[in-house]
């Protein structure tokens, strides 16, 4: 009996852009043990997907070629593999898929259980899809390696009062806004110009156009000093975030480049009060079932930049090369 089909978006090679993607017809594939089949109604594109592409990151990722790229989903649960105990087919749920092998630029999906949460109605497939590596990334930058303590009535308050997001409305800037404001802190954002409205709708209180010379150099209008800067933005100095630091100042840096991590090295050595601290995600699924109920309670919302079919996923991919999209790009099969 012939295997059933799906459409996919693969690359068989590292390079060539949203030229390099290539449509496919491939078998879909089969849940085992603790996995889940999901029917995709929406993936969302992260840097790291065309960093991946671009060979930015092997020989790590992708583990081997063809390789479908993007991991961040929304669906339907169609099937379970043994084992699994928490869902059953037609849930509706949220998904991490395994950063390895991805999978998300296609119709149907593997997941595991372990980085699966249940999607409520109050949430669409668009916003849930978000959430995995952005909202997660934020969360933890914010909370874990910044000691912003999110819930306002926690007999424990934050021990930062003002801190400053740059890229403030690019996919993990969005929900750093919003989440930081959770936790009652000061929040100074840099954006574009176009986009400066948006980000204080998210709730920042001053926000810098970072093409003037005043949100080149990161000053807050306030003179506030930072205690926390979450950096979402390309490399910026360590001499140009280091005047604007309070005493015990800490940038904490979501895409570290070899400079970031030398920068946080001698730092270190040094004993320096004012740290820079690279950072990479630790994917957890109470924290992506957190994100998920602020996106239900309203807490939180999902900026979406733009929307497209997978069969025209080169656009989207483009659009993610490009660097400017505001909040999060969505493919929808």
């Amino acid at each position: 009996m012939a295997e059933k089909l799906m459409h996919a978006v693969q690359c068989d090679s590292y390079g060539g852009g949203a030229a390099g993607l290539k449509h496919v017809e491939v078998p879909i594939p089969k849940p085992s043990k603790g996995e889940l089949l999901l029917k995709l109604e929406a993936t969302s594109l992260n840097p790291v997907d065309w960093k991946i592409q671009k060979g930015m990151l092997r020989p790590l990722l992708p583990l081997k070629f063809p390789w479908i790229p993007a991991t961040d989903v929304a669906g339907e649960v169609l099937d379970v593999g043994p084992g699994v105990k928490n869902f059953k087919i037609g849930d509706k749920v949220v998904s991490m898929l395994n950063t390895f092998k991805g999978g998300g630029l296609s119709e149907y999906a593997v997941s595991s259980e372990d980085l699966t949460v249940s999607r409520p109605p109050e949430v669409s497939a668009a916003e849930g899809a978000g959430l995995p590596v952005a909202g997660l990334t934020a969360l933890q930058a914010l909370t874990y390696h910044g000691g912003i303590t999110l819930d306002k009535t926690s007999p424990s308050p934050s021990p930062a009062t003002n801190i400053l997001i740059t890229a403030a409305s690019g996919g993990v800037g969005q929900y750093a806004v919003q989440l930081a404001k959770l936790g009652n802190v000061h929040v100074t954002a840099t954006c574009g110009a176009r986009n400066i409205d948006l980000v204080k709708s998210l709730g920042a209180d001053e926000v810098l156009d970072y093409k003037t010379p005043e949100g080149a150099i990161l000053k807050s209008p306030s003179d506030k000093k930072y205690d926390v800067v979450i950096h979402c933005a390309t490399p910026i100095p360590w001499s140009t975030f280091e005047p604007n630091l309070g005493p015990k100042g800490k940038v904490i840096d979501i895409t570290p480049g070899m400079s970031a991590i030398w920068t946080s090295f001698v730092k270190k050595v040094t004993c320096s009060k004012k740290q820079l601290v690279p950072i990479l995600l630790y994917p957890k699924a109470n924290n992506l079932e957190y994100l998920v109920g602020l996106v239900k309670e309203g807490k939180v919302k999902t900026v979406i930049d733009s929307k497209h079919p997978l069969k025209k996923a080169e656009e989207a991919w483009a659009k993610s090369i490009d660097g400017h999209a505001t909040g999060k790009i969505i493919v929808e099969p």
